[in-house]
């Protein structure tokens, strides 16, 4: 008789009930966390290497930059020729002198630039643009077509964007993770995630790191379905999933069905780990097993109807096993055939006996 104490896996019937409280277990999709989905546009910013155009513009003619003889001006303007920020982080400006640019945005420039020459020109109002950005960058890289490093759009970039302009991805999106590193820290989100819920195509930041990742999923299938590369050519019995979820039933049906000619419907089995909480909250007795994550066997009866409706709303994990027993009939005909087998092995040990017996008496 054995110990119950030593059972190792729990055994759980597929029913209605065990199928809702797995319907909310069901793992969604990795997502992005609220605080990068709540970063809006980044403020537009000179940086080192960056190059800009300064315009500045006086209430009349006669002053520091507009001559006071009649045409010899097109407006009431000046156009500076277009300077990159050096490395001190600084750009010059004609009787302003050396102006702090690097981690400043144009309005704030512009500000500093009107109040160094308010002395000396009439009302004076500065206009900073950015015409070259090569500061503020982001990279997208992993699997992607083209992985590149670009600058950021003055508008914002967001992240499909970003992963377009390096191509797109080598992979469908449900097989393809987005890892976003900011600032120290690292969040992911399903490529399809992002593209179903547009809060989750957030705005990139300088310095972000986009990478893309081919993480598909698997399941295994064993047992009485048809043998490997009678589905689809497929040469194993190692199948990836299609979509984001996947049920048992669509499951089962990649893999070919059960094998009319020898599946024991009745029998059919679905291996994974599920937690210590979640078990006890189906009403399995936990207090056996020391681990965490306890190995779990799903039963499913799938010779009637209620089975298949169960199956069609059960959805599968990533590494889950499936097996599908054989039916009794034919564990009986492999029986017989090992007795035949040995039966056989003896009738021709007597055969071959008697033969050697029947010719030692004529000689």
């Amino acid at each position: 008789m054995s110990d119950s104490s030593n059972v190792s896996y729990a055994i759980v019937k597929l029913t209605p009930t065990i199928v809702r409280h797995a319907q909310r277990q069901v793992k969604r999709p990795v997502l992005f966390q609220s605080n990068v989905r709540a970063s809006g546009l980044p403020d537009v910013r000179v940086g080192p290497g960056d190059s800009v155009s300064i315009t500045i513009f006086e209430a009349q003619a006669g002053g520091l930059f507009i001559p006071g003889q009649p045409g010899s001006s097109a407006g009431n303007f000046v156009q500076l020729p277009p300077q990159q920020v050096d490395r001190s982080g600084r750009i010059s400006v004609p009787y302003a002198g050396e102006i702090n640019a690097v981690g400043r945005t144009p309005a704030e420039i512009q500000a500093d630039i009107e109040e160094r020459l308010k002395s000396r020109a009439i009302e004076p109002q500065a206009v900073v643009t950015i015409t070259s950005r090569q500061s503020e960058e982001v990279s997208v890289l992993g699997d992607v077509n083209q992985p590149a490093r670009f600058a950021l759009e003055p508008g914002g970039t967001r992240i499909l964007n970003a992963i377009a302009r390096a191509g797109g991805s080598k992979f469908p999106g449900h097989e393809s993770v987005i890892t976003l590193q900011r600032r120290g820290r690292t969040d992911q989100a399903v490529l399809t995630s992002i593209v179903q819920n547009p809060s989750y195509n957030v705005n990139l930041t300088p310095g972000d790191v986009v990478y893309v990742s081919h993480e598909p999923r698997n399941y295994l299938v064993f047992g009485a379905t048809p043998a490997p590369g009678a589905v689809g050519g497929q040469q194993n019995r190692r199948f990836a999933f299609d979509k984001d979820n996947l049920t048992l039933a669509e499951a089962v049906a990649t893999a070919g069905g059960l094998d009319g000619s020898r599946a024991d419907p009745r029998s059919v089995f679905l291996f994974r780990h599920e937690s210590q909480k979640y078990l006890s909250d189906i009403g399995v007795d936990v207090r056996r097993y020391k681990e965490p994550m306890v190995p779990t066997v799903y039963t499913i009866d799938m010779s009637d109807t209620q089975g298949f409706f169960l199956a069609n709303s059960f959805y599968m994990r990533d590494r889950d096993v499936i097996f599908v027993s054989d039916a009794p009939s034919v564990d009986l005909l492999k029986f017989l055939t090992i007795i035949d087998a040995i039966t056989g092995t003896v009738n021709n040990i007597a055969s071959t006996r008697n033969q050697i017996q029947g010719n030692t008496g004529n000689n």
